[in-house]
């Protein structure tokens, strides 16, 4: 049941993206980054991760305004718990340097030997 709950959630999510989000999935959809793929919103134990590329077990959320320190912590241990490496940016961040992190991405990607 919850299941079904967090996918709803998810499709939500995607129809309700922020610009930074639109601009990064643009980036790494279809394979575009190195041949990896990426899924968005995707749903990990009670989360819904913002975009994970489930070979390399890797998570790459974006933050904005709306996001809480504390909150942002436990929803990274309860990710990592679920065995995936979270990768944090600020939204300013992908809107004003998308090749810098897409570059960071990228590096985080080779580590986890998603190859």
């Amino acid at each position: 049941m919850a299941r079904k709950r967090l996918t709803s959630v998810a499709r939500k999510l995607r129809r309700e993206r922020t610009e930074a989000e639109l601009r990064l999935w643009s980036s790494l959809r279809d394979r575009q980054l190195g041949g990896y793929k990426f899924v968005e919103q995707f749903p990990i134990g009670d989360h819904v991760a913002d975009l994970a590329c489930r070979r390399a077990k890797l998570v790459v959320e974006l933050d904005g305004g709306q996001h809480r320190a504390e909150l942002d912590a436990e929803r990274t241990r309860a990710i990592e718990a679920a065995g995936f490496r979270v990768i944090r940016f600020w939204n300013h961040d992908v809107l004003g340097n998308a090749d810098g992190v897409l570059e960071t991405i990228l590096s985080e990607l080779r580590l986890g030997g998603g190859e």
